[in-house]
């Protein structure tokens, strides 16, 4: 080691003189010191490489404490850190999907801060099923026989199959072979489910006479899988459920559906795409249908199945449904957001879902030409700040062809230079509360549906 490197690494302060500052000891107050200790060893050691690979001291070796409270501030942070979802994809995958319900966000509290009755039956005093109150909800929404509860759709859809047909063979549309985000594909589960795979039609039109001529002494099931992630359109043709009942029947085989997203009303009447509902496809005979708890239900991730009571209580005793299974937390978020859809009157200014997604064009239009003129005067110098029209998503696996007329505030730099756009980004995306838009054609895009909070968005922006 030279002299110069000796010289800079001896000027690293102890630990225990780091523990007298005055600062620091307040560090301690506030977090006990193991954690300030540990935190200040690995400030030394990150000193110590910068001094071996650059030769100098750390800009931030005359002011430890500091560093030292910016470094606990980050580790203490937690990881799902809110953000403002200025994307135009309202049920984000990635940023969380679902807005929770303030009676949801209730349920969850009170389910922490107490015991309650997860698996015992008040009326007999003794151990009941975790499903039972959320089976017998959604059996009075849906007009199914019985319901349970896994931990997300794909769950949902595995337990079927494995279930009600493993070593069988279950036959589906090749057209509704979908793969969802993740890689998770219908045919990739059904092998992990042990079923055997055969499809049928063709990508764009399969007949009543193509699933009738594929069944054999080895099927198990059929089945429909709800593309909501892409559309065919054109030429193409696809079997109803109700007739696909009516193949099982005569065979004596179930159908079972995977709706994917799943709506339990009517979008229409809120001027909305449309979306297939469980009720007709229980009405019409079908045996077991999935759906998701946290597109457009508007709750948790969770999956549900809901169905006849032989096979949901046949689901039940598989050994994959316990490891399926969920918690507390989740029955209590879907459980106060199921509850909402029996006042379906009043579900549009309960459910944040539904309020974000039937916002006017002209109420978001509002909201950024007024935003628009304070942050004229906040970016002249850099950016042309306008207020433009544009599109939202519902969400990425969600209705994919269908779109909201919605209104953004676009920034363009004055310069042309698409690294300012970048730059401007990236510092959103380090705010408090980071700030998360799109870029696109030159511009960075804050589609305004889903901004609820006027105030706290500037307070962000002027940082």
């Amino acid at each position: 080691m030279n002299q110069q490197k000796h010289s800079l690494y001896s000027q690293i302060p102890a630990i225990d003189r780091l523990l007298q500052q005055p600062a620091i000891a307040q560090q301690i107050n506030h977090h006990g010191q193991h954690l300030v200790v540990s935190a200040l060893r690995h400030l030394q050691a990150e000193a110590r490489k910068i001094i071996a690979k650059q030769n100098c001291l750390p800009v931030w070796n005359a002011c430890w404490d500091t560093k030292l409270a910016d470094y606990l501030q980050q580790k203490l942070r937690n990881s799902l850190t809110p953000v403002f979802n200025l994307t135009g994809t309202v049920l984000h995958t990635n940023l969380g999907r679902a807005l929770l319900a303030e009676s949801a966000i209730e349920a969850i509290n009170s389910t922490m801060r107490n015991a309650v009755t997860l698996e015992y039956d008040l009326e007999g005093a003794e151990r009941g099923h975790r499903d039972n109150g959320i089976s017998q909800l959604l059996c009075d929404l849906t007009g199914a026989e019985a319901a349970c509860i896994v931990n997300n759709n794909a769950a949902a859809v595995l337990l079927m199959l494995a279930t009600l047909a493993p070593g069988k063979e279950v036959i589906v549309s090749r057209g509704e072979l979908v793969e969802i985000g993740g890689a998770f594909r219908i045919p990739d589960v059904m092998q992990q489910a042990g079923c055997q795979l055969i499809e049928v039609g063709t990508t764009n039109r399969t007949h009543l006479h193509d699933y009738q001529q594929a069944i054999t002494e080895d099927t198990g099931l059929l089945m429909k899988v709800h593309t909501s992630n892409y559309a065919i359109q054109g030429f193409s043709k696809s079997v109803n459920e109700t007739e696909l009942v009516e193949i099982a029947k005569k065979n004596h085989l179930p159908v079972v559906v995977d709706l994917g997203s799943g709506s339990l009303v009517d979008l229409q009447q809120f001027g909305l795409p449309a979306e297939p509902m469980p009720q007709p496809l229980i009405a019409a005979g079908i045996d077991l249908i999935s759906f998701s708890g946290d597109k457009l239900l508007g709750g948790p991730q969770a999956g549900i199945i809901i169905g006849k009571k032989k096979w949901i209580d046949k689901i039940q005793q598989h050994p994959l449904k316990r490891a399926l299974r969920v918690g507390k937390l989740t029955l209590a978020t879907l459980d106060a957001t199921l509850r909402l859809y029996l006042q379906p009157d009043k579900l549009q200014q309960q459910l944040p879902t539904l309020q974000l997604l039937t916002k006017s064009q002209a109420e978001i239009r509002e909201i950024a030409d007024k935003l628009k003129i304070k942050l004229q005067a906040h970016y002249a110098d850099h950016f042309i700040v306008q207020s433009e029209p544009c599109l939202s998503q519902i969400g990425s696996g969600s209705l994919p062809i269908d779109r909201l007329p919605s209104y953004a505030l676009t920034f363009q730099a004055k310069d042309g230079r698409g690294s300012h756009i970048e730059t401007l980004a990236q510092r959103w995306r380090h705010a408090s509360i980071p700030i998360i838009g799109r870029i696109q054609e030159g511009k960075l895009w804050l589609d305004l549906r889903c901004l609820t909070d006027e105030a706290l968005f500037l307070e962000q922006i002027y940082q």
